[in-house]
């Protein structure tokens, strides 16, 4: 996550009128405005990669993917109570299922995603995986798959709602193949990656497959 663009406490209208009015992308959480910032040559290779194979996958499906200026709404609103509180953020690929519905009448913010797609960076990486999921498997029922994509190395976290909890699974080989149950299709690894020059192999993280969170 970026650096708070400033330090004052706004409003959710005050965050969605400034947005609105810049062609910067900004994300809100409890009233901070926080300025993303640019991806790196190999994020924006896996994020083409991963578009081009899930459009491909949806069509004739109900579902439709989203560019990434889509933002998703996660938290409590009140229509018509000014609230500096909830998460508005932008997912690298966004996945809805069916009719969208939206914040309002711009329809720039999306209430009922189906599956969030991010490329893990340095400076996001801990947010994404922590802060932002919490919120997204707390406020978001529509959502069914989180899945994060490693820039660094071939590894992927797919999270899919259980009744009890969010079961992870972890893909590591670029021969594996990654079922989104959600959509009905298959991701394949070395179609994410393709392009893709690694760095200098680090050490490995160690496996959590199977591994539930409540």
């Amino acid at each position: 996550m970026a650096v708070p663009k400033e330090k004052l406490i706004h409003t959710v209208e005050e965050y969605l009128e400034m947005e609105r009015a810049t062609e910067e992308r900004h994300e809100f959480v409890d009233g901070h405005i926080y300025q993303m910032a640019g991806g790196s040559l190999a994020h924006s290779q896996i994020c083409i990669n991963v578009a081009g194979e899930i459009r491909n996958a949806l069509r004739g499906k109900t579902c439709q993917a989203l560019s990434p200026n889509m933002k998703v709404r996660s938290g409590p609103y009140n229509q018509g109570q000014r609230t500096a509180k909830g998460l508005f953020s932008y997912a690298d690929l966004t996945v809805v299922c069916g009719a969208p519905e939206f914040h309002d009448t711009h329809q720039d913010v999306l209430l009922n995603p189906t599956l969030l797609i991010e490329v893990l960076s340095e400076s996001t990486l801990a947010f994404d995986r922590g802060e932002k999921f919490l919120r997204y498997r707390t406020h978001l029922q529509s959502l069914q798959q989180y899945l994060l994509i490693w820039q660094s190395f071939p590894f992927v976290e797919l999270y899919t709602r259980q009744t009890n909890g969010w079961l992870l699974s972890e893909f590591r080989e670029l021969d594996q193949t990654i079922h989104l149950t959600s959509l009905d299709c298959r991701l394949p690894l070395r179609e994410i990656y393709d392009r893709i020059t690694f760095p200098e192999p680090v050490e490995e993280i160690e496996p959590e497959e199977e591994v539930k969170i409540e």
